[in-house]
């Protein structure tokens, strides 16, 4: 009887201790060590990829889209859609899965695409311009008339043919920051009217803003918006 609670006490003893070292490396020494490494190392992606103005002001981050819209009439109404604010560039569209009172700049509480097939509401292929309500292909439609009315200027025209894809359609995370530099483009006219800016000041802000290729061959070209439009935003104060 004796021996076996003695080996039941040993046993606990053992596990006991064994509990308070793990708990001292795994949870107390492990993440020290990582957070100090990634903080040494890689300090601005640690720290949530932040993106900041002239001031130092933290503005967002490079890693989350942002839109950037006019106020509402009743920001209590939640069937009145937000119009954009078009003296900055746009992002992809981001049909929103719900509303969000903490980040008002971003219509989102989940991350997650339409769910919609491809040919959601086309027919033989193609999206008609009378596409069903609520289908995928009215969403474009409506957007890429959007597109080409809003980015539309006395001296420069917005042919359909030159909207890019990404104009039209939101990621499959709906919260993607970029978009592709021929979307950048075509905004550019709109932009550099709306700031009083020249167009080729706004030219050489979206070639300086877009980001090559991984390693020269993963991915496509992309430009930030929000790091655009910050940069912008330096420009139209400067």
């Amino acid at each position: 009887m004796n021996n076996s609670v003695g080996n039941t006490a040993r046993l606990l003893g053992a596990g006991l201790r064994a509990l308070l070292v793990l708990t001292v490396i795994c949870g107390v020494i492990y993440p020290l060590a990582v957070t100090g490494i990634a903080q040494a190392l890689f300090n601005d992606k640690a720290n949530g990829s932040e993106i900041k103005d002239q001031s130092g002001r933290v503005v967002g981050s490079s890693l989350i889209g942002q839109s950037h819209n006019l106020p509402k009439q009743n920001p209590d109404d939640p069937a009145e859609v937000a119009k954009p604010d078009l003296r900055w560039f746009q992002p992809r569209p981001s049909n929103g899965l719900g509303s969000n009172s903490v980040n008002t700049r971003y219509s989102l509480i989940l991350s997650g695409a339409t769910n919609r097939s491809a040919d959601n509401g086309a027919v033989n292929g193609l999206c008609p311009t009378d596409a069903e309500e609520g289908t995928l292909c009215a969403q474009v439609v409506a957007a890429k008339d959007a597109v080409i009315t809003d980015n539309s200027t006395a001296s420069h025209k917005v042919r359909p043919e030159d909207v890019p894809a990404d104009a039209v359609t939101s990621s499959g995370s709906g919260l993607d920051p970029h978009i592709s530099p021929e979307y950048a483009r075509i905004q550019v006219h709109r932009v550099a009217e709306r700031n009083g800016l020249d167009v080729q000041q706004v030219e050489r802000l979206v070639a300086d803003h877009t980001t090559g290729r991984t390693l020269g061959f993963m991915g496509e070209p992309r430009v930030n918006v929000l790091e655009l439009n910050t940069a912008l935003k330096a420009l139209t104060k400067g």
